[in-house]
């Protein structure tokens, strides 16, 4: 049957899905399907790690090759720097934007550094929004209870605990540099409810936010003339004899010359891990989320924690073919749109976490109740023309106007038609062990932001991301602005490579694998 015919089956089945009582599904079932049907479950996806300070550690396939793979660096080369810093940020989205900001604001010479164009980033494309608690009847307490169920139980306290705090002085920053949050007809911050949270506390720029939050981050970093260099990837760090980071080897996209930086601290902020496609899923990531801070990070004996957990966004488009994995944002959901299977029927509670959300959806699925396009991809319908027929004609102008859009460009008219949507990889769990202010084991090397792990636990709630970028880039930022002050620069080696290359031959590790992979291999001739 033509896709387009079997819309008419959501239209006739919204009566009876108005009445429809979801039951709400114990601890015990929830364990259940996540376990029998989320991707994280996959055994034959999984391996250990064979060396470094992970070894033995079960992660995916993909990641495990990148953090056991070579540098691209050769151990002789020449360490003349072509800058010399105070502070080498990493990476231009939110988090590597808000450290820069935070350390040049405190006096410390700053260099931000991305492989891509300044805010070419995961952030930019956040839509649902930010959660931080400033509604009268929320507090940081309540958030950071949220937050630890949706997690599982599995996240770090105290970078839970630090987050959440820091959360309403981060939503005076951003106002005060002019980010236009939407707001009640009284004039107060407009708040909505996310997946998982008890609580409306989302804020939001219509399904703009990210993308307003990092509009007015990149007109701050060239006000205030950072130094900047964009398709300048990072592709290894230098130490000293003791360890301590001492800067970082960039590669010139253009012309692949190797640029050397001495920096007093190093903050990587590089994002996620998403065209990586981990298990052949679809990806909402940009273009370079190819996990580099992880190896980098790695290769200097700094652990990772909860390797071995991702998020799976549960709405990435299905149809068209150009919209596969890109999101569907969470706020149709939370709006009350429907998730619908072949039959008309409801299946899930669409505000549970994502991780029941997107096991659900596979379910339906893998047991036949799934619709299946053309091109054999399988997925489940977002009931989007609901929200116009309850709360009337405009509604998804009015508060999703990139959706609208993004759907428009290949034909769909969302406000008539439901769209088809499928679990797409979206968030990478863990990632560089942290203490509450960013520091790594690493002396003077800061992670901050999705490259970092064990905020999130073993499932991330919506909105706590771009929280999480402002937070911890702030507090990196800052912490290595102090220590800079006081720090002399150190020598500039490859000592940690070296003994990283002797421990790979050690265990016998024969990978061709090129870490960081800098640009995903979408062609056998790319040479990264």
């Amino acid at each position: 049957m033509d896709i387009h015919a079997l819309h008419q089956v959501v239209h006739n089945s919204r009566d009876s899905r108005r009445a429809q009582a979801l039951p709400k599904l114990s601890p015990a079932e929830r364990d259940t399907l996540i376990k029998k049907y989320h991707p994280d479950h996959r055994e034959a996806a999984y391996r250990p790690v064979a060396f470094g300070p992970n070894a033995g550690d079960l992660t995916v396939r993909e990641l495990a090759s990148v953090l056991e793979g070579d540098s691209p660096v050769p151990t002789e080369l020449t360490l003349t720097p072509d800058y010399t810093v105070d502070v080498l940020v990493v990476g231009g989205g939110g988090a590597g934007c808000a450290a820069a900001l935070h350390a040049h604001a405190e006096g410390a010479k700053v260099l931000l550094a991305t492989k891509l164009r300044l805010a070419d980033s995961n952030s930019v494309m956040a839509q649902g929004g930010m959660q931080i608690a400033v509604a009268p009847n929320d507090s940081p307490v309540q958030h950071f209870l949220d937050t630890l169920k949706g997690g599982h139980m599995k996240n770090d306290h105290d970078l839970l605990k630090t987050m959440v705090e820091e959360g309403p002085s981060i939503a005076k920053w951003l106002l005060e540099l002019g980010v236009l949050f939407d707001r009640d007809p009284d004039g107060n911050l407009h708040v909505k409810k996310g997946g998982g949270s008890t609580k409306e506390r989302l804020l939001t720029c219509s399904d703009y936010t990210g993308l307003e939050i990092m509009r007015v981050l990149k007109d701050e970093v060239l006000n205030q003339k950072i130094q900047l260099l964009e398709f300048a990837a990072a592709i290894e760090l230098l130490s000293d004899e003791q360890g301590t980071c001492t800067g970082a080897v960039l590669q010139d996209l253009d012309n692949k010359r190797f640029v050397v930086v001495a920096a007093k601290a190093v903050i990587l902020a590089t994002g996620g891990i998403g065209r990586l496609h981990i298990q052949g899923f679809p990806t909402s990531n940009h273009y370079g989320a190819t996990g580099d801070g992880l190896a980098l990070a790695y290769r200097m004996g700094a652990p990772l924690v909860q390797i071995d957990t991702f998020q799976y966004h549960p709405s990435g488009g299905v149809y068209p073919e150009q919209l596969v994995g890109q999101l569907v944002t969470e706020g149709i959901r939370s709006e009350g749109g429907h998730l619908v299977n072949s039959k008309g029927e409801r299946f899930v509670n669409e505000l549970d976490t994502r991780d029941v959300v997107s096991s659900s959806i596979i379910r339906e699925c893998e047991e036949g109740r799934g619709i299946r396009t053309a091109t054999g991809r399988v997925g489940v319908w977002l009931d989007t023309p609901l929200l116009e027929a309850e709360q009337g004609e405009g509604t998804l102008d009015k508060h999703f106007p990139a959706m609208v859009r993004q759907y428009e460009r290949y034909g769909v008219d969302i406000r008539k038609d439901p769209v088809l949507i499928y679990p797409t990889l979206h968030y990478q769990n863990g990632g560089v062990k942290i203490d509450s202010n960013s520091e790594t084991s690493v002396k003077n090397l800061f992670v901050a932001g999705e490259t970092s792990g064990g905020l999130h636990g073993r499932n991330r709630l919506m909105g706590n991301s771009l929280l999480d970028l402002m937070v911890f880039g702030k507090r990196s930022g800052l912490t290595a602005a102090s220590r800079v002050k006081t720090a002399s620069q150190g020598k500039l080696t490859l000592t940690h490579l070296q003994r990283f290359r002797a421990e790979s031959k050690k265990h016998g590790v024969t990978s061709q694998v090129i870490s960081p992979m800098v640009l995903p291999a979408y062609t056998r001739t790319q040479n990264t």
